[in-house]
């Protein structure tokens, strides 16, 4: 069984799909499941799903009805990323600059960007954003997968931060020369960054 945090739950008007909708994700292989339930459960509640059942306290509780994961996304480096990290339209591909580090030394560990920024924060928040959640509370929900996957790896949420905010810094100062043309450019919309807009649409390249 693998085992999902609660990040949502709400009624579900069609009775035939269960009286609840619960969505819940997997920090560790990035996994998003929507689940049907005739059970209500809390927000940070912990369930097992094994093939299409979920499973609360060992009781089954429901069907899942819509799964996503990161098996098959791809990681591109070879673009200039506005504020570092993005993700195509699609959801097939997580950026991340090609300025930022892949690899960052943390407190002398080794951390995988393309992991901890764009599997385990800019994938699940494009889930969420694609499901229609606004952009603050998407973001919010990916932070806190990166940081439980920072964590599980024994890594200082702290260190890391200080750490990937060096960076930052770094690639902040630069100025776009190849967006990628995918880019969803929901996030700044949702902030009405018309500035970085104007940028990310002038040095749009495939």
């Amino acid at each position: 069984m693998v085992q999902f945090k609660v990040i949502e739950h709400m009624g579900n008007n069609d009775q035939k799909l269960g009286d609840h909708r619960i969505i819940a994700i997997n920090f560790l292989n990035p996994t998003y499941v929507k689940i049907s339930s005739t059970k209500n459960v809390e927000k940070g509640d912990f369930l097992e799903v094994e093939g299409s059942i979920a499973y609360l306290n060992k009781t089954e509780i429901g069907k899942v009805m819509d799964r996503r994961d990161g098996k098959s996304i791809r990681v591109n480096t070879t673009y200039d990323i506005k504020y570092t990290g993005g993700y195509s339209l699609d959801g097939k591909t997580v950026y991340l600059d090609e300025h930022f580090p892949t690899l960052l030394n943390v407190a002398g560990k080794t951390v995988d960007a393309r992991e901890t920024i764009g599997l385990h924060h800019e994938l699940p928040e494009k889930w969420l954003s694609d499901d229609a959640y606004e952009y603050p509370y998407a973001h919010e929900i990916a932070t806190g997968i990166e940081k439980e996957y920072v964590e599980y790896l024994g890594v200082s949420w702290k260190d890391y931060c200080n750490e990937v905010d060096k960076n930052l810094r770094k690639v902040y100062r630069n100025k776009l020369e190849k967006s990628p043309v995918s880019l969803d450019l929901a996030p700044y919309l949702y902030c009405r960054d018309r500035e970085a807009l104007k940028e990310i649409r002038e040095s749009s390249k495939e």
